[in-house]
């Protein structure tokens, strides 16, 4: 297990539930970017892999907990964007 990777996912993921409840509190989504939210779950989900393929330990649940709330975002981000 590497420490610094934990400490990394901690600081990459303290943000998200602050986003995701922001934006479900106020419905909107105006400066959000759903390819950049793409592409921090692909980031994610790429560390997922890896870990299970190669270096399985408890880091992987920080990866999943991260993971899911991007994938919120996201979610809500294609909810509330009357753009989409």
């Amino acid at each position: 297990m590497s420490v610094f990777e934990a400490f990394m996912l901690i600081c990459f993921g303290a943000s998200w539930p602050f986003a995701v409840l922001k934006t479900y509190k106020t419905k909107n989504v105006k400066g959000k970017s759903a390819r950049f939210i793409s592409l921090i779950l692909a980031g994610y989900i790429f560390g997922i892999i890896h870990k299970l393929i190669f270096s399985f330990d408890i880091i992987l649940l920080l990866y999943i907990f991260n993971g899911l709330l991007v994938s919120a975002d996201l979610i809500m981000y294609f909810k509330y964007n009357s753009n989409a």
